[in-house]
């Protein structure tokens, strides 16, 4: 049994995210959270696009710290769908951040964002 995602499904999805970040929409599953979060790594939500388009040219598959198979959302917005999570060390931050997102349809959403918070 092949356990996924695998090394393909991970490029791919994160491929779709970097053209999502292009030019399409970006929602906040929680915006309170992340914006708090935000704070604490010292960036503007309001370029939040930005942030996100140098954090996904920096992670890679290898990255991928979520189950085997991703975990599905139980929040209404994205019910069902599956949330891809990564943790690497950011040049852009100058720390260890974990990411989580999920797609859903031409959109990306960001379930969170913050310092990895699994080492401390």
């Amino acid at each position: 049994m092949i356990k996924r995602p695998s090394t393909k499904e991970l490029y791919d999805k994160l491929r779709q995210a970097r053209e999502i970040l292009d030019d399409g929409p970006i929602y906040l599953v929680e915006a309170e959270p992340i914006i708090a979060d935000a704070l604490d790594l010292g960036y503007d939500i309001a370029g939040i696009s930005g942030v996100l388009k140098r954090l996904f040219n920096e992670i890679s598959q290898k990255d991928y710290t979520g189950t085997k198979p991703p975990q599905r959302s139980y929040k209404t917005p994205i019910l069902d769908c599956e949330l891809y999570a990564f943790s690497w060390e950011s040049r852009h931050f100058g720390c260890r951040v974990y990411l989580k997102f999920a797609l859903k349809g031409d959109a990306l959403w960001l379930i969170s964002l913050h310092e990895d918070r699994s080492r401390k």
